[in-house]
């Protein structure tokens, strides 16, 4: 059955109004105020090491119980579509870790994904979310260095699929945030983020990206766009694995200044908060049987905001929002995004799953009205279990909205 988008609209708006209803009404209690305990039994799980034991004929001892300091790799190399177009060879490394004692500290995580086409397109983004012992501290860091042309299609709906403008640029991202234990779950800390943007051009026989976008700050031919700000953050997260959540809540709030006086032409500010439920409807701890929600809003304040700088779809933290459409597709001072997804296990070790999902944003701009004009997706999605120990999975993601659809690898979990 096909439903039109004014009845996709209309579901959004509801979701959005009253999913936090529906959320706290799944158990009884204040089911805040504690951390989740749910843990994968590994020992009943099946994964592409034991795949490989088997093909290899290698016996592995009984593992010993530890405190939990042993690193969990995970390593795929594959080949994918870039942003901006053509293919580029990808290596994505995953590490899995404990800094304390797993009962008391939550499972640390490092990714590495370099890639590059070999024709001076490139990309060496590090992130890293580390949980120090008994969950005392919690830093998140974020460092990229692109060559990273991309297209876009200027503000809100401005401009139709087929008609989208490359821009070119050289990207520097240095993110870090540190935040203290509070209280149980609860965390709160700074951040220092710089976002450096060189040479930003559209090519010769292309239009300007001022004149496309009939926006003003951040768009002169050849510019540097550079900002520079300093955070305050809020978190509460219950999740154990973040790799692979298997129940428990994640909340983020983060307030971001960029003052002139840390080198912004223009001071300006933004805000983004993100929240996430992870819902098991299988008590088992060896059996996925889950939803997933994920919704964020993306705002900025102050007028003389950098135009590559301004909330746009795929470029949260980890860019991992908008399946089904190309990055960069919608952009605007204010974004709201929503998603649901339901995850469950086709083969009982685990070894092999799948996932539904459906989601939708909404952006201010041009022929486009916040929280009225909603762009909708969906698709479904292969999980291979790569570490059974860390949780990591290999996703294959087929994603589809009105004017796109493609299949997405990646290593671990979307979100």
């Amino acid at each position: 059955m096909f439903y039109s988008r004014s009845h996709c609209a209309a579901a959004c708006i509801l979701l959005v109004c009253f999913w936090p209803c529906l959320l706290l009404a799944q158990s009884p209690g204040n089911v805040l105020e504690r951390d989740s305990t749910v843990r994968a039994d590994t020992s009943k799980l099946y994964d592409l090491i034991d795949v490989g034991k088997g093909l290899l004929h290698i016996r592995s001892k009984r593992p010993q119980a530890t405190p939990g300091k042993t690193i969990y790799f995970s390593v795929l190399p594959f080949s994918t579509q870039v942003p901006g177009g053509g293919t580029a060879l990808v290596t994505s490394t995953t590490a899995g870790f404990y800094l304390g004692d797993r009962k008391d500290t939550y499972m640390s995580r490092v990714t590495f994904t370099p890639y590059t086409n070999f024709k001076k397109r490139f990309g060496l983004p590090i992130r890293s979310y580390i949980w120090l012992d008994k969950n005392r501290w919690v830093i998140s860091g974020d460092t990229r260095l692109m060559v990273y042309p991309q297209y876009t299609w200027g503000l809100g709906k401005q401009h139709s699929e087929g008609d989208e403008l490359l821009v070119n640029y050289s990207y520097l991202r240095v993110y870090q945030t540190l935040l203290k234990h509070i209280s149980k779950g609860f965390f709160a800390g700074v951040g220092y983020h710089i976002d450096y943007r060189a040479h930003v051009h559209t090519d010769e026989d292309q239009p300007l990206l001022a004149d496309y976008t009939g926006y003003a700050y951040g768009t002169a031919q050849s510019i540097n766009s550079y900002s520079s700000g300093l955070s305050l953050n809020v978190l509460f997260d219950t999740r154990n694995n973040s790799i692979n959540p298997w129940d428990g809540y994640y909340t983020s709030f983060q307030y971001r200044v960029n003052p002139s006086f840390l080198g912004n032409d223009n001071s300006w500010r933004s805000v983004y908060i993100d929240f996430r439920r992870y819902i098991r409807f299988d008590k088992s701890r060896e059996k996925q049987n889950m939803l997933a929600v994920w919704t964020y809003l993306w705002k900025v304040f102050d007028k003389k905001v950098p135009y590559l700088d301004l909330p746009s779809i795929g470029w949260e933290d980890y860019n991992r929002s908008g399946r089904g459409f190309d990055q960069n597709r919608y952009r605007g001072r204010n974004l709201l995004y929503v998603e649901g997804e339901y995850r469950r296990d086709i083969t009982s070790n685990g070894f092999l799953g799948f996932v539904v999902f459906a989601n939708a944003n909404t952006v201010s701009g041009p022929k486009s009205t916040f929280f009225l004009s909603w762009n909708p997706g969906g698709g479904a999605g292969i999980r291979i279990k790569m570490n059974k120990r860390s949780g990591t999975n290999i996703a294959l993601n087929y994603g589809f909205s009105k004017d796109y659809s493609g299949l997405k690898l990646t290593l671990g979990e979307v979100f």
